[in-house]
Formats: C-alpha cells, sequence, structure tokens
C-alpha cells in the first residue's frame, strides 16, 4: 500500500492533475475577492514598482500562493524558484499554468546547497534578471520560518537588482500548523497586496553589510505580513475560515 501511494504521488498524471486544481482553485480565489493595493492604490503601486523592474520579489513561505496575479501586463515577465522536492512539482505545475516561469532549485545557502541543485538555480536567476525578468523567491530557507536567509542577499549583490518585499492576505483562510504556516485562501471575501519599502545590497557589500541587508530584509517583510492581515480584519493565526 504504501508502494502504491508513493508511485500514485510521484506519478506524472498525479502532479498534473494536483496542479491544474491548485491553479483554477487560485484563480477562483483571485476572482472572487475584492483586492486593495497598498500603500496608496494600484496604479502608485505599480508605478513605483515598474520604475525599477527587473526586480528581485520577496515573500515568506506558506504565504506566496496568490502571488501570481500581481504580474498585470505581459511585460512583467517572471520566474519563480522553485524546490526540487516532490511538493515542488505541483507547485511548478501551477505556476507555469499561472503563466509564470519557473526555476527549479534551492534558496539555501547551508549544507545542502549543492545536492539541491542551488548553484545552478543561483545562476539561472541571476541570468533571469539579467534578461529582463523578474524573478520571485521565499526569503525564509526550509524549517526557518520568518528567518531571511542569505541566498536571496546574494542574488541581489550579484544582480544588482532590488528586492521588493510584499504580502498577500485575504480576509477568509485557513491556516496550517505547520513550520512555515501555510495559508489556504478561501474565495468570497476581502484582500489585500501590499507592498513596502524596497531593500538594497551594495554590489560590494562585505558579511557585516549583508548581514544588515538580511535583517532589515526581515523586518520589512514581516512589516508587510502584518500590514496585510490588519488591512483585511483579520489577525494572523486565526484559523476559521
Amino acid at each position: 500500500m504504501k508502494k502504491l501511494l508513493r508511485d500514485t504521488l510521484r506519478s506524472s498524471w498525479f502532479q498534473r492533475a494536483v496542479g491544474f486544481l491548485a491553479a483554477e482553485w487560485l484563480r477562483l480565489v483571485w476572482l472572487t475577492n475584492r483586492f486593495t493595493f497598498e500603500p496608496g492604490g494600484k496604479d502608485a503601486l505599480y508605478e513605483r514598482i515598474e520604475a525599477q523592474l527587473p526586480a528581485i520579489f520577496a515573500f515568506w513561505h506558506g504565504q506566496h500562493f496568490l502571488t501570481p496575479f500581481i504580474k498585470t501586463k505581459e511585460t512583467h515577465r517572471a520566474k519563480v524558484l522553485i524546490s526540487l522536492h516532490r511538493d515542488g512539482e505541483f507547485n511548478a505545475i501551477a505556476a507555469e499554468r499561472l503563466g509564470i516561469g519557473t526555476i527549479r532549485g534551492s534558496g539555501d545557502h547551508g549544507s545542502a546547497f549543492h545536492r539541491k541543485g542551488g548553484v545552478g538555480a543561483f545562476k539561472e536567476m541571476v541570468r533571469a534578471l539579467d534578461d529582463n525578468y523578474n524573478v520571485a523567491l521565499t526569503a525564509d530557507v526550509p524549517k526557518r520560518s520568518r528567518v531571511a536567509g542569505l541566498g536571496i542577499i546574494m542574488l541581489a549583490r550579484e544582480s544588482g537588482r532590488p528586492i521588493m518585499p510584499f504580502a498577500m492576505a485575504t480576509s477568509r483562510y485557513i491556516q496550517l500548523d505547520n513550520w512555515d504556516r501555510t495559508t489556504i485562501n478561501l474565495p468570497f471575501g476581502r484582500g489585500v497586496v501590499m507592498g513596502v519599502e524596497e531593500v538594497h545590497v551594495p554590489p560590494d557589500a562585505d558579511a557585516e553589510t549583508m548581514e544588515q541587508c538580511r535583517l532589515k530584509l526581515e523586518e520589512v517583510l514581516n512589516e508587510a505580513t502584518r500590514r496585510a492581515y490588519a488591512a483585511v480584519g483579520r489577525p494572523e493565526g486565526a484559523k476559521r475560515g
């Protein structure tokens, strides 16, 4: 039985089906929630962002499922970093169905960086930014929720592109009791896209400066998340729908 379950989870037909259903669920959530854009409204937020593209878009693990929908124009070309883990296959299929390119590998710069395809993924992200693609990735690394890793800081230093932290929240959601507080957004409510100040990493940043940038990114991402949930009238952590 275990082998049958494992083989099913790894099968391409099952992964495609889950990815398809996930994408269409997210599309339903996006279309049935009344979204606002902060600060300053959609036009002001996008005007500020578009002046600095291509950029590195950062968000927390478990809070990222609606992020494909911030791409509102064909010129907003984007790729997202997705892990090589089996769960990543579902996410990759869903992202590509929603018009987002994928880069497969690890954003962690720990001991498993080489084994998890981190080096190749890092180089591909740099090339994507050079080719005028925006790159999106989670700032925190697996099992260390809401602690920004150095990988995204290194990417900003190498590419010379700004990091744009943001958060998205809906008034109706379910939050799982797991390491990254995965949020399953629900339809028929209110939503917000919350942008905050950018983080710039100097090209000659030393270890101390990079650590300061990492802490700054952590601070502004937490602030964006707090403000996003406050804007929809739901304190983060509530699990009711």
